[in-house]
């Protein structure tokens, strides 16, 4: 895997055919992410949350130090934008530790289809934090979205459920830890994006261990160190495409995600969501990739209006 650089403003100004590779890391991505979702699912409520995220972290250190030893060793990480790192480990971080718990308290693929409001929180960050012209047909497109989330969770007499909140805000937590991505593309390479999120991860997982850590079962090791695996790889491939293209281009894709979700949730836990989730997941799906398509759009329009 080599590193490039975005242009000037953290995107590349090419044709949106150039943006093909950026979504075939996005998908490879989610599939990774979702397989990684399952396990820790499968896991249950045996391990805290602070240990699953160490295990996930320390173990995704494999891949990432790989791939830093391949692009020739730690000189590759030397960065002079330390507190743009911290943002994106902080707010990733509260990402995992959200989405985590979300596993343990939803349907495998209700969570996976909360997760989907990412794009649309990353939509509205995108004009405060990176500058981002919003139109109104995306505005629209977050707004339906929204209704899609509301169908998701159904909130009945009770209010919505306990689990759907923590869910949407490991979604707003996924939105800055994109959005800080686009910020630092133009001088941070994947991979030192990664090895910071990741050592990051790692230490805050081991702050609490002699709280809450459990010693693992012999059977759950493979399991743990998998979990581990899968997310590093994820996670480099994720950070690849968010270099390569515009966050609301990305993010939209996400959503193949859940077609491993509805799958795995079926055969391991028998699980399938209630036709109002179904419908409020092809709402929330079809708000993203709208949004994605008038982003193409306005790329496409955008240089031909220059050369006008």
């Amino acid at each position: 895997m080599t590193i490039s650089q975005a242009g000037p403003n953290g995107s590349s100004e090419s044709a949106p055919a150039s943006y093909l590779p950026a979504i075939g890391y996005k998908l490879a991505s989610a599939a990774l992410f979702t397989c990684m979702s399952a396990l820790i699912k499968q896991l249950g409520d045996q391990y805290p949350v602070g240990q699953i995220v160490f295990v996930r972290s320390l173990f995704a250190m494999i891949p990432v130090l790989w791939l830093v030893h391949r692009l020739g060793g730690f000189r590759v990480l030397r960065t002079e934008r330390l507190g743009g790192h911290l943002r994106r480990s902080g707010s990733g971080l509260c990402s995992m530790f959200l989405g985590f718990t979300a596993l343990g308290m939803l349907p495998l693929a209700t969570a996976t289809a909360l997760g989907y409001a990412a794009p649309m929180f990353i939509t509205i960050l995108a004009v405060p934090l990176l500058g981002e012209t919003v139109r109104i047909y995306r505005w629209s497109a977050v707004v339906i979205g929204f209704v899609g989330v509301l169908l998701v969770v159904h909130p009945g007499t009770a209010g919505i459920s306990f689990g759907a909140v923590v869910a949407l805000g490991g979604a707003l937590a996924t939105a800055f830890a994109m959005v800080s991505i686009r910020k630092m593309a133009d001088t941070e390479s994947n991979v030192t994006i990664v090895f910071y999120f990741t050592l990051t991860g790692t230490i805050a997982g081991a702050a609490t261990l002699p709280f809450i850590g459990v010693w693992p079962d012999l059977i759950d090791v493979p399991i743990l160190i998998a979990v581990g695996l899968l997310g590093g790889v994820a996670q480099i491939l994720m950070t690849k495409a968010y270099q390569l293209a515009p966050a609301s281009v990305v993010a939209p894709f996400d959503y193949a995600s859940l077609v491993f979700a509805l799958g795995l949730g079926l055969v391991v836990w028998a699980e399938f969501p209630t036709p109002i989730e179904l419908v409020g997941t092809a709402v929330i799906v079809s708000s993203s990739l709208f949004i994605a398509f008038r982003e193409r759009q306005r790329r496409i329009v955008r240089p031909v209006a220059k050369s006008l």
